[in-house]
């Protein structure tokens, strides 16, 4: 067993890294909607607090190309009103891209200033 108390071939997530052009925008915008903030500034690179009640943190890193396709990563964020948190992300510079539903279940899909999408949800657990 690892000093985490995991198996020793087993990691952790430490951090979800965003690729971006500028990295304290966006750290600024992903500080607003999950109540982290900038741990470490570095060049190029800034990497948040840990997200409340959790052990990663969102890190961002300045890239040269811009975003050109879906992810094939997004997070997926529990709010208790997915429509409110939603008018709030459009504040920011954000954008509301789909609305979903399935099985009585809904979600919104968001997209942050530089076009990376995430959802929002109701929380599964509270």
């Amino acid at each position: 067993m690892s000093d985490w108390g995991l198996p020793e071939n087993v990691a952790r997530v430490g951090a979800v890294m965003i690729d971006c052009h500028d990295p304290e925008a966006l750290a600024s915008f992903w500080g607003e909607i999950t109540g982290s903030e900038p741990e470490f500034v570095y060049p190029d690179y800034v990497f948040m607090t840990k997200l409340p009640m959790n052990h990663i943190r969102l890190a961002f890193q300045r890239v040269p190309e811009d975003k050109t396709v879906k992810n094939r990563l997004h997070l997926d964020l529990g709010h208790p009103d997915p429509e409110a948190f939603a008018s709030h992300v459009e504040s920011l510079g954000g954008a509301i891209v789909a609305r979903h539903e399935l099985d009585g279940h809904g979600w919104i899909v968001l997209s942050d200033p530089a076009g990376n999408e995430f959802c929002v949800t109701k929380p599964h657990v509270e």
